[in-house]
């Protein structure tokens, strides 16, 4: 099997927008706050606009441009299970001034949503295969979707796993569903953290210590990971050692973008836009995008 990162069914920004212009936001209300980490917090949102919250759908591993008006906006993948029409949850982590003023933001706050934009998580491809997925840190919201869309549709899938680590228990995401995954029986889930706490009991290390506990074929299976740099980088080692092939391993790089269609050309890499021809790609894609590996 030749696996390449899929295109979405529908790409808005492209055809079939809500709005008329590519560059006006739709408006959206903050419904709800969570706190997930000292520094992340998950925003679950609503379209104000009855038409356009009918019309919105999405895949995951896509994202949306997020404007805190009179700030700026800033790329955010989507969060939540895309089978959930009433509202769709973006996690954010406080590291720039969009970021940093969204973190200020209340419950009843409105902000601007530009999108969705980019590809997806190509879940439909992979469906009867294994899957493997890796991550760290924050790098968990964009794969959370694929998560839960796996999830609702179980039998469709072969074996799951769910590796995950943070710095810290505190720095672990969705600490509200991490409990629940744990319990099913179709679902591996394996946490780690780098330094403990007094509390924790589980693993301590990096999270690809955790792959000698990971029982399946390489060659019935497809890796999904989206992590810090450095993470991904020697996930990724780690996996085509242990038998996956370079278009089996699967990546979200959407660290690179900015305004998300392809203008601005912060995140061109070889002539490639990352935020258009991307955010996922497979690692066999990646290299001839060099600077995406660093």
């Amino acid at each position: 099997m030749t696996l390449t990162a899929a295109k979405p069914r529908k790409m808005w920004g492209v055809t079939d927008k809500p709005t008329d212009n590519l560059y006006i936001p739709m408006i959206a209300v903050i419904d709800k706050i969570i706190d997930e980490t000292p520094d992340t917090k998950t925003f679950r949102l609503r379209l104000e606009d009855p038409k356009q919250a009918t019309e919105f759908s999405w895949e995951p591993g896509q994202f949306v441009e997020v404007t805190v008006f009179g700030a700026g906006e800033a790329p955010i993948g989507f969060a939540s299970s895309p089978l959930e029409k009433s509202y769709f949850e973006l996690t954010v982590v406080n590291r720039g001034k969009v970021t940093g003023l969204m973190h200020q933001l209340k419950e009843g706050d409105k902000v601007g949503i530009r999108g969705p934009h980019g590809n997806c998580w190509p879940l439909e491809a992979v469906k009867g295969k294994d899957i493997l997925i890796i991550s760290g840190g924050c790098g968990l919201a964009p794969l959370r979707p694929a998560i839960l869309y796996i999830l609702a549709n179980r039998k469709d899938y072969g074996e799951f796993w769910l590796l995950y680590g943070a710095r810290t228990p505190a720095d672990l995401d969705y600490k509200y569903d991490l409990p629940e995954w744990e319990k099913r029986e179709d679902f591996h889930v394996l946490l780690t953290v780098d330094v403990a706490d007094e509390n924790w009991k589980g693993n301590v290390g990096v999270v690809t210590t955790l792959l000698d506990q990971v029982k399946l074929d390489p060659q019935n299976a497809v890796a999904f990971t989206c992590g810090p740099p450095i993470m991904i980088k020697f996930a990724t080692m780690s996996l085509i050692k242990m038998g996956f092939s370079e278009d089996r391993v699967v990546t979200s790089i959407e660290r690179y973008m900015k305004c998300g269609v392809g203008k601005c050309g912060h995140c061109c890499v070889n002539h490639v836009y990352l935020c258009t021809e991307g955010p996922v790609f497979t690692y066999a894609e990646l290299q001839s995008l060099p600077e995406t590996r660093a």
